[in-house]
């Protein structure tokens, strides 16, 4: 039997479901649909090349959760919509919703067929928290759910390469060691999550910061 429950304190809730089989007892903190997803995900562990895999990995979820129809300055809109501009901000998760929720009734519009407001918002929310919100504390950073949206956006690689610098850039599109840190922190984040981060390096991203500031001259 499975349980599904709704989990509050305070301004945050969070939805997990209890199964109990033969006595019993585990928690999912994912959507049914969410567990299909990843259990087909799962099933590309057979492609042997880490970087098609995780291509493969990231498409499949992008398609999954409708962002393939989200163009890039729909997403930058949406953030200067909602007034996300502290990057460094929590976000509880019915801000989150709420988020999402104009992002997913936007695309709605143009892909009536295609998107499901209330279903992508739930797998959506689902999937941020599992990055960027491991321990289920129900909130996650303005930064995080930026770079997690941009990142499986629609977009040219060159544009979101862009775009995904000048969420940490200062004035002057220029980023320190620790502002560049922030980005590569929360980009790996995601092929973690797929179980392909050791791939890339692994979760320690302070080599590839200091390989990229290396020749750079301070004045």
């Amino acid at each position: 039997m499975v349980l599904f429950l709704l989990l509050s304190s305070g301004n945050q809730a969070l939805v997990c479901s209890v199964e109990r089989v033969k006595g019993t007892q585990t928690t999912c903190w994912d959507h049914p649909k969410m567990t299909e997803l990843y259990q087909s995900l799962a099933d590309l562990n057979h492609v042997r090349f880490s970087a098609y895999r995780t291509a493969m990995k990231i498409r499949r979820l992008q398609k999954a959760l409708c962002l393939d129809l989200l163009d890039l300055n729909v997403a930058q809109s949406m953030f200067q919509q909602h007034k996300l501009n502290n990057n460094s901000s929590p976000l509880s998760v019915p801000e989150v919703i709420n988020c999402l929720t104009s992002v997913y009734d936007d695309l709605e519009q143009e892909h009536k067929d295609l998107v499901n407001v209330p279903l992508c918002v739930d797998m959506c929310l689902n999937w941020l928290l599992n990055v960027y919100d491991t321990g289920r504390s129900g909130k996650i950073r303005v930064l995080s759910m930026k770079i997690g949206l941009l990142s499986l956006s629609k977009g040219h690689l060159e544009e979101k390469y862009k775009c995904l610098f000048n969420q940490v850039a200062s004035v002057g599109e220029t980023c320190d060691q620790r502002q560049l840190g922030l980005l590569l922190h929360d980009a790996i984040q995601i092929p973690r999550q797929l179980g392909e981060v050791a791939a890339f390096g692994g979760s320690n991203i302070e080599p590839s910061v200091r390989s990229c500031f290396q020749h750079v001259l301070v004045v």
